[in-house]
């Protein structure tokens, strides 16, 4: 349930949290692990009925609704995956945070396991290139991450072919689950706080 009423953002007002998913555009890409951490925004903005609006000059497709703290903008960036520094940056400067821990970025993590999260502050980017690129136009890794796990390949040389390929059957099915526990994460963040959040990750 949506922690409060859709469409409670105001241009320049501060927002409580800004909550992005990274994916790469197109119907090309949907449903591959590379896109986990903009799916996971999508099934949290359709729990909370909150309509995603493409906005071109935020490059990004963003909805908000309202939390007992504030406002709560959800994006998805339109950029491709390693350009989201492009997007990010706008994003931050339209939500107005009162600190950059209240930016979550949600991602695709290939050193953890398919079904493991992380949430965590800061830390380092583990070669993620979205991070890198947002990370670049932020000046800074301060912002707040929740990693979903989709496992490494085989071998090192098939990363790309790794995370773009498209699933089916059983490996599909765990992919979305993921996808849903992610979202479950991420409204206890927004609705209970970071602590409460990093315990019922430690806890699954």
């Amino acid at each position: 349930m949506a922690p409060g009423r859709a469409g409670g953002e105001r241009r320049g007002a501060t927002s409580a949290w800004l909550v992005v998913g990274l994916a790469n555009p197109g119907s090309e890409y949907a449903g591959t692990r590379h896109n986990v951490g903009g799916d996971a925004v999508r099934v949290l903005a359709e729990r909370w009925a909150v309509r995603l609006r493409r906005e071109r000059r935020l490059l990004a497709e963003i909805g908000s609704t309202s939390a007992d703290d504030g406002v709560v903008l959800l994006a998805v960036p339109t950029t491709y995956m390693n350009e989201s520094g492009g997007s990010v940056a706008p994003l931050v400067r339209r939500a107005s945070l009162a600190s950059l821990d209240r930016l979550v970025v949600v991602h695709d993590e290939l050193d953890l396991e398919p079904g493991r999260l992380r949430l965590k502050v800061d830390g380092g980017l583990a070669g993620h290139h979205g991070l890198e690129s947002i990370a670049r136009a932020l000046g800074t890794a301060a912002f707040t991450r929740l990693r979903i796990g989709i496992g490494k390949p085989p071998r090192k040389e098939m990363g790309a072919d790794y995370v773009l390929a498209r699933l089916s059957g059983g490996r599909q099915r765990s992919r979305d689950e993921d996808v849903a526990r992610a979202a479950d994460i991420l409204e206890v963040l927004v609705t209970q706080g970071l602590d409460e959040a990093q315990r019922q990750v430690t806890a699954r």
